[in-house]
């Protein structure tokens, strides 16, 4: 039987940039084949060329369907080869309901109007055949993150795709959402489905997967049974070079307090407690991590902090010791506290812009710009950390997912911060990139800059942190040392503690 999708010696030219050279894949039918790589390795295009952005005639090499060539000029011929594709970024509409987002572009139609009840319906059988809780009739931007994943991946379930291309599906999803994912694509694969599976979660890929093949630079390393694989079989042809210490955590005494939350609770616009009664301190040098289930209150407790988000009702904030107002997130950065937000795409960058015009924009003072002094600041940020662009004009949406984070947290170091919030600042990058991100938190605390680290993933938590505050329901559930258990934060989390 000839594999339902095959990339024969692709090679993707760009102006000065071989993004692909020479890969060759394929995809059997009812497999779950995974694709790992670093961020830059080419996953990102392999997959566009797969799905018809990239169509016919601007590469070199052959793509095929059922062992045909296959000329996609665009998504809508993928699409009709039975090709769907979930993207990292979401692409839903937050004004439309659930329902209304999983029919979007095939409504059903009665009497030349929209069939709501039959949208309606339709949608609630989906929801029901895999099992996911959402309200149809939600609306969608009401929703968290995790649920909106969810949503898009409903969305493409809906299409009844023979080949279904996830990239990195469980970046937002709690735990138990994760589960429940992984079950849906056991459930696809019975039916014949097959999935090519892009994710930095090597737990996941060796959970999921037949086969991996791994991508580096642009370039077809090697393709193994995810049976007789091994992780670091894996992360050593992904980066190249062994890694011994993923968490390279660099714990020092830490000094004088910098920020103390007492009594902290905070309401939503519409007047939702979601924050309630929180107290914490973390000190110069210390990474204090903040963890908790999907909707615990994590972001909207950085977000306050921050300045941008939340009504203040009780307890008070103190940065060095002094009262920290809420609703002000200029005089918040002017005091030495940033935050990187979690959605980069949506609240940490400008796309269109330049590396040089994103990493300057919280750092300008005045009226009059030293355009020599922002330039030079500029490429001493992106040298420290990194950067891998062609220029500091280079737009930043080009840019592979762990470069465009790199830019997020030196537009926030370029403040010269004393606290900085990091809300998932490893989410949806690679392994290479989540240790230059680790590393950055080490020089941080060297400097004795004092870190509050949000992350879903309790390994991260507990490798790179010195104490854990879990959430629960926006409250503190326990406060943990580095050497807790997993099984004792997640029970925090879950209120069983």
């Amino acid at each position: 039987m000839a594999p339902v999708l095959r990339a024969k010696r692709i090679t993707k030219r760009f102006p000065g940039v071989v993004a692909l050279s020479d890969v060759s894949f394929d995809l059997e039918p009812g497999e779950i084949h995974s694709i790992c790589g670093e961020n830059g390795a080419g996953k990102s295009t392999l997959i566009k060329l797969l799905s018809g952005i990239h169509p016919h005639g601007g590469y070199e090499g052959a793509l095929e369907v059922d062992g045909r060539e296959a000329r996609f000029a665009s998504t809508a011929d993928a699409e009709a080869a039975g090709i769907a594709v979930i993207y990292q970024e979401l692409a839903l509409v937050p004004e439309m309901t659930s329902a209304e987002n999983i029919f979007l572009g095939a409504e059903p139609v009665r009497g030349g109007l929209i069939d709501h009840d039959a949208m309606l319906k339709g949608a609630r059988e989906l929801l029901d055949r895999f099992g996911l809780k959402l309200d149809p009739n939600v609306r969608t931007g009401d929703l968290g993150v995790g649920q909106q994943q969810l949503l898009e991946i409903l969305k493409a379930l809906r299409k009844e795709s023979r080949v279904l291309i996830l990239d990195e599906p469980t970046a937002a999803l709690a735990e138990h959402e994760v589960g429940l994912l992984l079950d849906i694509l056991r459930d696809l694969k019975r039916r014949g489905i097959a999935c090519v599976y892009i994710s930095h979660k090597l737990d996941e890929v060796f959970a999921i997967s037949d086969r991996i093949t791994v991508l580096r630079d642009g370039s077809t390393v090697g393709t193994w049974d995810a049976k007789a694989a091994s992780k670091a079989e894996v992360i050593r042809h992904m980066v190249g070079r062994e890694i011994k210490d993923f968490f390279p955590r660099r714990a020092k005494t830490p000094g004088e307090p910098r920020l103390r939350t007492e009594g902290l609770t905070v309401a939503a616009p519409d007047g939702r407690v979601l924050v309630r009664d929180v107290g914490f301190e973390v000190r110069a040098g210390e990474v204090l991590g903040i963890g908790g289930l999907l909707g615990a209150g994590r972001s909207e407790l950085l977000l306050h902090l921050a300045g941008v988000w939340g009504e203040r009702t009780k307890g008070r904030v103190l940065l060095d010791g002094k009262p920290l107002e809420a609703g002000r997130p200029w005089e918040t950065i002017g005091r030495g506290l940033v935050l990187v937000t979690e959605d980069r795409r949506r609240w940490g960058l400008f796309a269109e812009q330049g590396v040089g015009f994103n990493l300057s924009l919280s750092s300008l003072k005045g009226l009059l710009i030293d355009e020599d002094a922002e330039l030079s600041a500029n490429r001493e940020m992106s040298a420290a950390l990194k950067v891998k662009a062609a220029s500091l004009e280079t737009p930043v949406g080009g840019l592979s997912g762990g470069n465009q984070q790199k830019v997020v947290i030196g537009r926030a170091l370029g403040t010269d911060p004393k606290v900085v919030l990091l809300d998932e600042p490893t989410r949806g990058i690679d392994v290479g990139a989540k240790l230059e991100v680790y590393e950055i938190v080490n020089r941080l605390t060297d400097a004795g800059k004092a870190v509050v680290l949000v992350s879903s993933e309790l390994p991260e938590l507990l490798g790179m942190s010195d104490r854990i505050v879990m959430l629960h329901e926006g409250a503190v559930g326990g406060t943990f040392d580095r050497g807790a258990a997993q099984e004792a934060l997640l029970a925090a989390a879950m209120g069983a503690a």
